[in-house]
């Protein structure tokens, strides 16, 4: 059916002006558009005794004497403070003391930090203290081995920006050293830290706990008693210690807000405002030192948002392109039912065939990843040399939580492990199950790895594992034990699928957000479900960060009704879930037998793999959040990518069975486009639409029943014919 668009065009008036300092920037200067002006920077100000990081959008003020402690953190674009007092640098609890690392004391009034007080702060007799500081490039805190076939553009690793070191002496003899160490990126407000512990010293020490960041920040509302809901601060913060959740929200065990004890001249009446940030394991480490050990913490990322919710989580989107970029690698898969070498080698040719990148032996195929068979290993070494040849990445599935061990002494002890039953990675049968998958993995030559169940941060009282002395230090073992994994699988270029948020530790992907069950409904109510949970799964995460789920053959449950077998009997709900995927760049797991049926299924597949290969940059760009589907209306999205020559697309979906015409309003504000834009419908001749005030095309656009269309924005003039 033939799409009809009609422009209605507005007068724009743009002013190019630079901002002042404290302004929300303007075009083109929003980092979100252009982030090339804002380059990092590090500056002693020996008058004021301040070491200074700024780049342009975010600046931390370090003061140097008497001893090192935070004085500002500034959001640059909005003019925000979000400091109200001074801490410590860091805390570190050696043998069960505690230490603060820097920080200054005798601030009058904890509500602000005036310039005038900061000559009279005094130092903490039991702190650490400062000696020195070093600057340097960032450097790779893990190897990745590029896909470039599935990145739509390079991304820089490691990122651009700044390292600064700062080292601090142990209060007294017989305590370790301890460097705190920062980075500033260029392009975006975010900072890192992490701590350092040297033992120095000639005797086995203890860490039993630290934590990495500690700010004072500035309330965000006034509220005398308990409110029900809180405002958040204009910052996110997550570390690279995460488990137990497909979201960052809830995968953040290490993050915490609270109240602080040491403000008295709060609002608050119970004294009870959240204005207090820390970074610290909620158990542990607990880790022994020997004399000349080194131990380093997780990393912790602090990250400063201005304006509404599309723009916070761009900025978010834009701090995981930049620190993991490896999850920007956008690979079709195939999760094929089936593992014996036939089966492969049809997946192999129909993947091959139709476009796609990737065939996983999928949950419920029978490969075993944990079969020491030399045989058996050969077999999938030779289907992943065949498959690599066809441009094929090969590889499977294996399940870690939710199962037991071989011995149950071996299983997590002492605590109710979370999804039921946990191997504990600190067992024999733990080290012996990470070790043996990488020995099938390397030595096959496989792609990918679908790790399912990975670990959910679970501890262990046990006492006989010889990973861990017992419950103190089992979570800090585990998580290390599962990181020392996945961030070898980065260096070796294995493509990670892990339902849990491990993306800073090298995953590619995990779960959009569904719930699987919802596959068993009929046909058509999976096509609108699929556009709300990719509407809501890709506010925090980028689109190639989450995968979702089609159900080529019956999943849970639904019968004939559900079920997409046989292909060519339902072409239309094919297409609807394939245009809904590749018009969101979001990859699926397109599971069953096989991927088309017929030669009619297979230009149908190969139409939208093809579409989706010309269109790659942009589709795997930024996606702005138009209208969630509600099944009663219009619904869609639109990509922007600033830089590249197709600066916007995006797709309008109807799911009632009428051809309907609405007029849409377009934002292009983060496509790079002030006055004017090339409007393409589905391929068709370009026209030009003049922009309003806010950067917007106002659209007339006619969508088919039951049906999608298309619009692609460029810049410039059209061309003469």
């Amino acid at each position: 059916m033939t799409t009809r668009i009609t422009l209605l065009v507005f007068a724009a008036t743009i002013g190019i002006l630079a901002p002042a300092r404290g302004e929300l920037p303007q075009p083109p200067t929003d980092w979100l558009i252009d982030s090339r002006p804002f380059v990092a920077r590090v500056v002693e100000e020996k008058a004021k005794h301040e070491l200074v990081l700024d780049n342009g959008l975010v600046r931390r003020v370090v003061r140097l004497t008497p001893n090192a402690a935070t004085i500002k953190l500034e959001n640059l674009s909005s003019g925000e403070h979000l400091l109200r007092a001074v801490a410590p640098e860091a805390r570190v609890a050696i043998d069960g003391a505690e230490y603060p690392v820097g920080g200054l004391e005798g601030q009058p009034v904890k509500n602000y930090v005036k310039a005038e007080w900061l000559d009279r702060l005094r130092v903490n007799s039991n702190s650490y203290r400062f000696t020195g500081w070093s600057e340097g490039p960032i450097l790779a805190r893990m190897a990745w081995k590029k896909h470039p076939e599935w990145l739509s553009r390079d991304l820089p690793w490691p990122p651009p920006g700044k390292h600064v070191v700062l080292q601090f002496a142990p209060p007294r003899a017989q305590l370790p050293g301890v460097e705190v160490h920062y980075e500033l990126y260029d392009g975006l407000p975010l900072l890192s830290k992490w701590l350092v512990v040297k033992n120095g010293t000639d005797k086995t020490v203890r860490l039993t706990t630290f934590t990495a960041e500690e700010l004072r920040l500035a309330e965000v509302e006034s509220a005398v008693n308990v409110a029900p809901v809180t405002e958040r601060p204009n910052l996110w913060v997550e570390t690279d210690y995460a488990f137990n959740d497909m979201s960052p929200y809830y995968a953040q065990p290490a993050v915490s807000l609270a109240s602080d004890p040491d403000y008295p001249t709060q609002v608050a009446y119970k004294r009870n405002t959240p204005c207090l940030l820390r970074c610290k394991p909620p158990i542990g480490p607990d880790q022994e030192l020997a004399p000349g050990a080194t131990f380093e913490s997780f990393r912790s990322f602090v990250l400063l948002w201005d304006g509404d919710r599309e723009r916070r989580t761009l900025a978010q989107r834009r701090m995981y392109r930049t620190i993991a970029p490896w999850t920007a690698e956008n690979p079709l898969m195939f999760h094929k039912l089936g593992s014996d070498p036939k089966t492969i080698r049809e997946a192999i040719e129909q993947a091959h065939e139709v476009g796609f990148e990737m065939v996983i032996m999928s949950f419920g195929s029978g490969f075993n990843l944990e079969s020491r068979d030399p045989k058996y290993q050969a077999v999938y070494k030779q289907l992943a040399e065949e498959a690599r040849a066809k441009g094929i990445a090969l590889g499977g599935y294996s399940l870690l939580a939710s199962r037991g061990a071989g011995d149950p002494k071996d299983n997590t002890q002492g605590q109710p492990a979370m999804y039921g039953v946990m191997p504990c990675l600190g067992s024999n049968w733990g080290q012996a199950y990470l070790a043996q998958l990488r020995q099938f993995l390397g030595g096959a030559g496989l792609s990918v790895l679908e790790h399912d169940g990975s670990y959910p941060g679970d501890c262990c009282a046990a006492r006989e594992h010889p990973g861990h002395r017992g419950l103190e230090d089992s979570q800090w073992v585990q998580w290390r034990a599962i990181t020392d994994f996945y961030k070898w699988c980065r260096a070796e270029g294995i493509f990670l699928n892990i339902p849990d948020w491990y993306f800073l530790s090298g995953g590619n992907k995990t779960g959009m957000g569904y719930r699987e069950t919802n596959w068993s409904l009929p046909r058509a109510e999976q096509e609108v479900i699929e556009r709300q949970n990719i509407f809501d799964g890709t506010w925090n995460k980028t689109a190639s960060m989450g995968w979702m789920f089609v159900p080529l053959s019956q999943y849970h449950g639904g019968g004939a009704a559900a079920t997409i077998e046989p292909l060519s009997q339902h072409l239309d709900h094919y297409e609807a879930r394939l245009a809904n995927l590749v018009g969101a760049g979001v990859q699926a797991c397109y599971r069953g037998p096989r991927l088309y049926d017929t030669d009619e299924t297979k230009a149908l597949v190969k139409k939208w793999v093809a579409f989706y290969k010309m269109h790659r940059e942009v589709l795997d760009a930024d996606l702005i959040h138009l209208r969630r589907a509600n099944g009663m209306d219009w619904d869609g999205w639109l990509h922007v990518n600033p830089q590249g020559k197709e600066r916007g697309l995006a797709f309008f979906y109807n799911p009632l069975p009428e051809t309907i015409t609405r007029e849409i309003r377009v934002p292009l504000h983060y496509a790079g486009l002030t006055d004017r834009a090339l409007v393409s419908v589905e391929g068709g001749a370009p026209q030009t639409v003049l922009l309003d005030r806010t950067e917007t095309a106002t659209l007339q656009v006619k969508i088919p029943a039951h049906g999608r269309t298309w619009v692609l924005f460029t810049a410039g003039e059209p061309q003469s014919p």
